[in-house]
Parts: C-alpha cells; structure tokens; sequence
C-alpha cells in the first residue's frame, strides 16, 4: 500500500506581497490592471495614480493626476483603457490611458451628482455609464455624447452599484 505525503500550508492568513505608499489621505479606490503589473488607485487628496511594477520590484507611478475635487469613486475598462472618476462635488470624469499606461487623456465631464459620488460602473456594450451618489439618485449617461439619458431617486443614497442594476437600466437600445 502506497502512502501519499501531502503538504500543508504554514499558515493559513494572507501574506502581503506589495506594499504601494505615496497618498496623501485616504485611497478610495484600488484596480488591478488586467493583464498588466499594474495598479490603479484614487484617493481623497485629489489624485489618481497608474502603478506600474518596476525591475526592482517596486511599484513607481507612471501617471500622476491631480483633480479638482477628492475623488471618492472609481472604474476602469481595460479592453477601451478608460478611466471613469468619480468626485466628492458630484461630477463623474472620463479619461482614456495610453498603450504603454505613462499618458491619460482627458475625454470628458458627466454632471451626474448634485455630491459625492459613491459607485460607478461601465459597459461598453451600450457605452453608458452609470453612477450612485449621496443625492440619492442612479444616473446614467451616453459615453458617446454626454447626453444624460434618466437617472431615478431613491429613499436614501447608494453605497454600491451591481451588474444586475445595470442589466436592468439598460434593457434598452443604446443611445
């Protein structure tokens, strides 16, 4: 009869591989860049950041970027290497990263909160997208032309935007 050894971990609690520093105040939002050794992060001292893994193992910013308002919301799409941001004034910001992820570029403005901005979420399938915030609405908006298109009032404001909500909102032809 064969015996089989089987090993066990040495511990079962994460371990931390990276560590990146460099905001200021509190970081609101993390994304790991998809196929990248990267990592995008905003933060409330007004900053969004692109992290690229350098040689030595660290990670450097590639792209520093300073907004007008704390940034409290945010999501990317790799496939279209878009940034949507959302701030504490209400506005959602859209940018597009370059190839290499060392330029962003300014696309465009959505006023789609009267204040801070608590979820975001893309599709590219309709290019809409759509936004919570503390005024207690969901709106959404055409990528295409920064037309607002609805937005609906809740009883109280969102922490969170699902997939599902976006399935639903956009059971509708695109703009």
């Amino acid at each position: 009869m064969a015996a089989e050894i089987h090993s066990r971990p040495q511990s079962s609690r994460p371990v931390l591989l990276s560590k990146i520093e460099g905001h200021q105040d509190a970081v609101t939002a993390a994304l790991l860049i998809p196929k990248e050794d990267g990592v995008i992060t905003a933060s409330e001292d007004r900053t969004i950041r692109v992290w690229l893994k350098r040689d030595s193992g660290q990670y450097w910013p590639s792209i520093y970027h300073t907004m007008a308002s704390p940034c409290s919301a945010m999501t990317y799409h790799h496939d279209s290497r878009r940034i949507f941001v959302g701030q504490d004034n209400g506005a959602v910001m859209e940018f597009h990263v370059s190839e290499d992820f060392n330029k962003m570029n300014f696309i465009r403005t959505y006023p789609a909160h009267q204040n801070r901005v608590s979820a975001i979420i893309f599709s590219l399938a309709t290019e809409w997208v759509v936004s919570t915030g503390h005024d207690k609405c969901v709106s959404w908006m055409c990528t295409r032309t920064g037309d607002m298109l609805g937005r609906h009032l809740f009883p109280s404001w969102a922490s969170c935007l699902h997939m599902l909500l976006l399935a639903i909102i956009l059971d509708r032809s695109p703009c």
